[in-house]
């Protein structure tokens, strides 16, 4: 009998840590979707290793919601738009995106992010390739790393 109560206590004690380790990121999810939310301009675009020209790069902004949900825009006119996933307890962390609109709709690209104050980095995969490592893209590697500044309120 003492040892199913010693078990009970252990596996007690585990769930406890567990609860206490999906707050932990529920929060910085939370915190991360905060500090995302808003518009931001591309300022460096590459895709495949093929850096594009930073006036091209420029007329992109992403405008994105709190829960998760984004909105590509060109010169203003909304070109695509879906939802997010954050992982921001994984080094470096994760972002999974998934478009809801067009041709690549219901499909999920595998990224990580860097966040900072006024600029965010992202580096993700072609759907159905494996994550990104690192901030790079390369014609090997096929993937696109972007880069981004916060737009300011008006």
């Amino acid at each position: 009998m003492r040892y199913s109560v010693v078990g009970l206590l252990v596996v007690g004690l585990l769930l406890a840590a567990s609860a206490a380790a999906d707050d932990a990121k529920d929060d910085a999810i939370k915190k991360d979707r905060e500090r995302m939310e808003g518009t931001w301009r591309v300022t460096a675009l590459t895709v495949n290793g093929n850096k594009a020209e930073d006036e091209d790069a420029q007329m992109i902004t992403v405008v994105n919601g709190k829960d998760g949900t984004w909105s590509v825009r060109l010169e203003g006119k909304e070109i695509g738009k879906g939802t997010s996933v954050f992982d921001p307890t994984q080094k470096p962390k994760f972002i999974d995106f998934t478009p809801t609109e067009g041709e690549e709709a219901g499909e999920q690209f595998l990224g990580i992010y860097q966040l900072k104050e006024n600029t965010r980095k992202l580096c993700f995969a072609p759907a159905g390739e494996d994550r990104p490592k690192q901030f790079s893209s390369t014609a090997e590697n096929r993937h696109t790393l972007v880069v981004f500044e916060r737009v300011e309120s008006e």
